[in-house]
């Protein structure tokens, strides 16, 4: 696809008259991974679209242009602050279209049912009104920047497992409460230019196809007016999936629709018009990108500026939660003796896995930040709890001395004597999926690669290398074949599901000494076995990692032996992104092999120990009580390690609260009986009562309440009022800071029925406000509420929302379990409604 000068604008209805049936089939879907059809004699482009929810890679996942990483979801809602999320999402739009890219795919804004959702850390939160509230403002965020945003995944994609698949079963009212809310909200407060279907059926019928879903609910309630795309292969219909509303087939080029679309309209299962609405739809979404002056295959290019890294670091640092700080040991102290111990320390955890994954400008480590701050601080590992091998990019280096390795590019296999080389590429980064490697000589996906590289090791002792592939592959270190991923393979979560599980060999290489690595790799076509519902791969992919050989016990005798050495421990544990990540749920909500064990053993060794938590999700926390101090820092995007550092010494006060409820085990979650899918259903049993819905109604204790976190100052919330005229109810209280350290502060807002007709949550959030206030001063906060929205539940017998006459409380405070102030409105008759 050449590069094209943008065009002048076109009449969407007068091209949509001259298209022939080709041009009109061709643009119900992609041309590619990335891009929309053309029509250049009628003046319509092609336009760009890119992942994702947390920052815009591009076009490319193997050797990417790098780009400005954000916080995950979870990472962001827990800021709890709309204006900061907002800017957030402007940022990922000028980072959009320097990247060439008129439509970003995303925010996430799927429900957290249960804290093993594999994508769980790409949502906002178990709550659908701070999920619509973060929705709808990086949505304002990004659309304010004339790139459109695509609201996804519409709707119930809540679990990994079988996803394509899965039929997720739930009441009516449960779907329009929880599950449809968040999407409702952003529909009414932001109108997104675009929803993307989600891959699993709802109550019998996929997503793609589902006209309730699409027709009767999206566009004839809420009054939807823009494009509704697949997620990715996720179209599986010709007919139903066109009728249904769905307008773009993604990606490229077809599999469903193309010439199996010519033949529904030969045998009038499709009528033109059916094509002409959702061509509509395409042409009307190209037009209004057309204003943002992109080129057709524009370049990509980097926006990496002293002003972003600023913002990254404030936003990341704004979203931590202290969780709990007994006898105020945070922050340190930094002219104290410090030590940085843990499997999260010296490894930038800065994204989730999957398509939230991407090149980031450069990633800071905690090691790293804090290290900027106390350069003295000393560091050990104390856990290896990485669940595949570090990339082994981070060690090895090419014969030009740089840290990665060299690709090397074949037609022909390794048996065939003197294959000529198409192509030679430099990696940095030893997690390849080649599914956008591009070349003219390559005709298929079957094409081979060579990987070769040095490695000098610092000590003398036994090193781990590893593969996961799409594919078959081996390893060799001096021309010893160390790693076998050909011969025999096993079937594993790698490449979204597509991949082999991870095979390690093991060798002892002395210090000092170099070695040669050489990696050999067949592309997805030579494997020896499928995954079913993983199409669309292509070429496939490779892993490869090395790192020392790793024993837990030996590790946490020298993390002990550290943390007796110093006056404070920063100890860095958590998950990361090949713990969470698309394609596969959790197991389990434990901590990586190890880790509760380190954290034990060095809180009893140096009980000045600060323990910082990196997830997206809830873990479990067997040495809670024991914990002095906690912080859950998420992944924090590009500035992660500077954020944990500011918070962790006192140069950031925290203000995050959490987006979700803190389990104390994933067997008191109220999906647990109900997760994972059991032939190809999961039955939503928990119904409305999800997260803290369900812990207060059935009075369980957690770890950590919904909307729970600390200060390193005190605020009194006083003086609530509340108007209300009927359509909208004003809720005003003072905020003060009664410590010394200036810091923010969130108003939350529940509502709670006296006389429900039906079963209702003991109270649901409906409003919420940060502030932030000098020490010793109080500031004045005003949170304005629709009244049906705060008031109204699902009427399965009238099928809508009903207003039930009746007397609401109006509870305030600083999380859902702290709720002291108390206000009351009424509804004076029962009313129904439906749409927005």
């Amino acid at each position: 696809m050449g590069s094209l000068p943008v065009q002048t604008s076109f009449d969407v209805e007068d091209v949509l008259s001259q298209l022939t049936i080709p041009e009109k089939v061709a643009l119900l879907s992609g041309i590619d991974f990335w891009h929309t059809a053309p029509v250049h004699r009628l003046g319509v482009p092609s336009i760009r679209l890119s992942d994702g929810p947390n920052g815009v890679r591009g076009t490319r996942f193997f050797n990417g242009v790098p780009a400005a990483c954000l916080p995950c979801g979870t990472g962001l809602a827990a800021t709890w602050d709309t204006d900061l999320v907002k800017k957030g999402g402007a940022l990922q739009g000028t980072e959009a279209i320097a990247k060439g890219a008129s439509v970003i795919l995303g925010p996430t804004t799927n429900m957290q049912r249960s804290p093993l959702g594999g994508r769980g850390f790409e949502s906002f939160s178990e709550d659908p009104y701070l999920a619509g509230a973060m929705s709808a403002s990086t949505i304002n965020g990004i659309q304010s920047t004339g790139v459109s945003a695509t609201i996804k995944h519409f709707v119930c994609n809540d679990q990994e497992d079988q996803r394509q698949a899965v039929d997720s079963i739930l009441t009516e009212r449960a779907l329009r409460e929880i599950y449809l809310m968040p999407f409702q909200i952003a529909q009414r407060d932001s109108r997104p230019d675009c929803y993307m279907t989600a891959y699993n059926k709802v109550n019998g019928t996929h997503a793609s196809e589902n006209p309730r879903l699409l027709k009767d609910v999206l566009r004839g309630e809420w009054g939807f007016d823009g494009l509704t795309m697949s997620d990715w292969f996720g179209t599986y219909s010709t007919t139903e999936a066109i009728k249904a509303g769905l307008d773009l087939e993604m990606p490229g080029p077809s599999y469903i629709r193309a010439h199996l679309v010519n033949q529904a309209l030969g045998c009038g299962k499709l009528l033109v018009r059916d094509v002409d609405e959702r061509v509509r739809e395409v042409l009307k979404l190209v037009k209004k990108t057309q204003a943002l002056g992109i080129p057709e295959n524009a370049p990509e290019t980097t926006i990496d500026s002293p002003e972003t890294s600023e913002f990254l670091r404030t936003l990341s640092a704004n979203g931590l939660v202290l969780l709990k700080n007994n006898d105020n040991l945070l922050p340190l102290d930094k002219k104290k003796t410090t030590a940085v111990i843990g499997p999260n320390a010296a490894y930038a955890s800065y994204c989730g896995g999957g398509s939230a994954s991407l090149l980031p400008y450069y990633a800071i480590s905690p090691l790293d930040g804090i290290r900027e701050q106390v350069p003295e601080a000393k560091y050990a590992l104390g856990a290896p709890a990485w669940k595949a091998l570090p990339l082994m990019t981070r060690l090895s280096k090419t014969k030009k001395g740089d840290h990665g390795l060299t690709m090397t590019v074949f037609l022909d296999p390794p048996s065939v004597t003197n294959r000529k080389a198409i192509d030679e590429v430099f990696v940095n980064k030893s997690d390849i999926l080649l599914v956008d490697y591009k070349h003219p000589k390559i005709k298929s996906s079957l094409y081979y690669l060579e990987l070769n590289g040095t490695f000098t090791p610092e000590q003398t002792t036994d090193y781990d290398f590893s593969m996961c592939c799409a594919g078959t592959g081996k390893i060799f270190v001096n021309g010893e074949l160390v790693v076998d991923n050909e011969t025999h393979q096993r079937p594993g979560n790698s490449f979204f599901g597509a991949g082999t599980a991870e095979e390690i060999g093991r060798m002892k290489l002395e210090e000092g000494k170099t070695y040669d690595i050489k990696v050999t790799f067949g592309t997805l076509p030579t494997m020896t076995f499928s995954s079913p519902g993983t199409t669309g791969f292509g070429a496939g992919g490779l892993r490869v990692g090395l790192e020392r050989k790793a024993e837990i016990e030996t590790e946490i005798e020298r993390a002990v032996q550290l943390a007796k050495e110093v006056d404070q421990v920063i100890l860095c544990a958590g998950l990361n992104s090949e713990w969470e990540s698309e394609g596969y749920d959790r197991e389990h909500m434990d901590l990586p092999p190890g880790s509760d064990k380190l954290i034990k053993a060095v809180l009893a060794a140096n009980p000045n120990t600060a323990i910082v938590i990196q997830s997206g999700t809830p873990v479990a926390m067997p040495w809670l009580e024991s914990a002095p101090a906690v912080l859950q820092a998420w992944y924090g995007g590009n500035e992660t390690g500077n954020a944990i550092a500011d918070v962790v010494f006192g140069n950031t006060n925290p203000s995050g609260k959490l987006p979700l409820s803190f389990p104390i085990r994933n067997e008191d979650n109220p999906a647990f009986l109900n997760y994972k899918s059991e032939r190809n259903r999961a039955i939503y049993g928990e119904d409305v009562y999800i997260g803290y819905r369900f812990y207060e109604k059935t009075n369980k204790e957690v770890a950590f309440p919904f909307g729970h976190g600390l200060s390193y100052t005190q605020f009194d919330i006083k003086d609530l009022s509340v108007s209300d005229d009927g359509a909208e109810i004003l809720v005003s209280a003072t905020v003060s800071n009664t410590g010394k350290v200036d810091g923010a502060q969130v108003v939350q807002v529940y509502f709670s029925q006296h006389n429900a007709s039906i079963n209702r949550p003991k109270k649901e959030l409906k409003g919420f406000s940060k502030v932030f206030v000098k020490a010793g001063q109080s500031e004045k906060v005003g949170i304005a509420i629709s009244k049906k929205y705060a008031t109204s539940f699902w009427d399965e017998a009238r099928d809508a929302w009903v207003m039930e006459k009746d007397t609401f409380d109006v509870l305030v405070g600083d999380s859902s379990a702290n709720t002291p102030l108390t206000a009351q409105v009424k509804v004076l008759r029962s009313e129904w409604w439906r749409g927005l």
